[in-house]
């Protein structure tokens, strides 16, 4: 690969913004999306913090339609928490997943990285990233693609792909397909040399030409003024993958570890759930304990922010998250539920299968419980 500076690595995360994610409501009412709580970590640093193991990583920026001030504070404070420089660049307008890689192009290359991850916020797995570097390098591609398989009737709602069996190369790609086409789907996590940035390019240019060369009547031209403003939107998946499938540019990494999106409140706890299992092996310093003497009984995966206090005849878990400043009294017994800031849970209450919103009150004996679907107590 050349010298050490040729081998440089950004990373980049695509966050979105306040008019997206509308099926993650009520809970990204009074915070972004991307900073809600999943094992007692904002929802996106769980992906900053697998960007960390990449070798030689130079900067991490964050993408998204969010005001810079709702970031400003966390992108500060992971920026020093991880040592690496964090960064949100904040879109004018959309651009799609791909032209808003192109948008930014200028900053990302600051560093002349040889490759550029990109990777969705709303995606929960545990983000192979190291090996998918190493897989990709070996390929010689474009471009690698983690992918999982599932079943038949669930790859529909994704972005179904085929791959040769030997060589791993994206053979043919199609997004939310009509009629099953494969098992194996597309996990929105990537890595691409800056070769990217030339195939998204020429999306942009020969889209510019279409409209240069078609003769228009009147009322076409008025409609073509609106058609010119999508030139600069360039997706990702039509636009890049589906095309290039097929001339040994892009490759598949399969995954066969845990991945979820995470599009509505229920799968937020499913996946608040997964990162908690998954700090067992990257951070069991993050994962409370105790037996019911001096402190609470925990059982299983629980994560307790230190600001909260909980009495020691609670018994909490498995699947537990407690944010900050939460207060749990005596007798109360949580199972798989998050517990947002600022809440309290009086003497002897029994909360499952739920979400408790920001300064909640569950009174004493009171029972939280989700049948078919979960509970969100806002």
């Amino acid at each position: 690969m050349g010298s050490s500076e040729d081998d440089k690595v950004v990373a980049v995360i695509m966050v979105g913004g306040p008019t997206k994610g509308t099926r993650f409501r009520p809970l990204s009412l009074n915070i972004p999306k991307p900073l809600f709580p999943l094992g007692g970590q904002p929802m996106v640093h769980h992906p900053i913090s697998a960007c960390k193991r990449i070798p030689n990583l130079a900067q991490i920026y964050l993408v998204g339609f969010y005001e810079e001030r709702e970031f400003a504070l966390y992108v500060s404070s992971i920026s020093n928490e991880l040592r690496i420089p964090v960064r949100y660049l904040r879109e004018d307008k959309p651009h799609g997943s791909a032209g808003a890689l192109y948008n930014f192009r200028d900053l990302i290359m600051e560093d002349n990285p040889s490759h550029i991850f990109l990777l969705n916020c709303d995606v929960c797995c545990s983000f192979p990233l190291p090996e998918m570097l190493d897989a990709h390098r070996n390929y010689g591609g474009m471009g690698t693609i983690l992918v999982i398989k599932v079943s038949a009737e669930s790859a529909s709602q994704f972005g179904e792909l085929v791959a040769d069996p030997d060589t791993n190369e994206l053979l043919h790609y199609t997004e939310k397909p009509e009629t099953f086409v494969s098992d194996l789907i597309n996990c929105g996590v990537y890595v691409f040399t800056p070769d990217i940035f030339n195939a998204i390019q020429g999306v942009s240019s020969q889209r510019k030409d279409r409209e240069n060369l078609r003769r228009v009547s009147s009322f076409e031209a008025l409609q073509s003024a609106t058609r010119n403003l999508t030139t600069d939107f360039v997706r990702l998946d039509q636009d890049i993958l589906s095309p290039l499938a097929g001339k040994k540019q892009l490759y598949t990494y399969e995954t066969m570890d845990f991945w979820e999106q995470i599009k509505t409140p229920g799968m937020s706890l499913k996946c608040s759930g997964l990162y908690l299992a998954q700090f067992r092996l990257t951070s069991p310093n993050l994962l409370a304990s105790g037996d019911g003497t001096k402190n609470a009984t925990i059982i299983g995966d629980v994560y307790v922010h230190p600001s909260a206090k909980i009495h020691p005849t609670a018994k909490i878990g498995p699947n537990v998250s407690i944010s900050a400043n939460a207060r749990i009294g005596a007798g109360v017994r949580l199972i798989s539920c998050i517990i947002l800031d600022g809440v309290e849970i009086m003497e002897n209450a029994v909360v499952t299968n739920a979400i408790v919103g920001w300064k909640s009150s569950i009174g004493r004996w009171s029972r939280v419980q989700a049948s078919s679907k979960y509970n969100y107590l806002m």
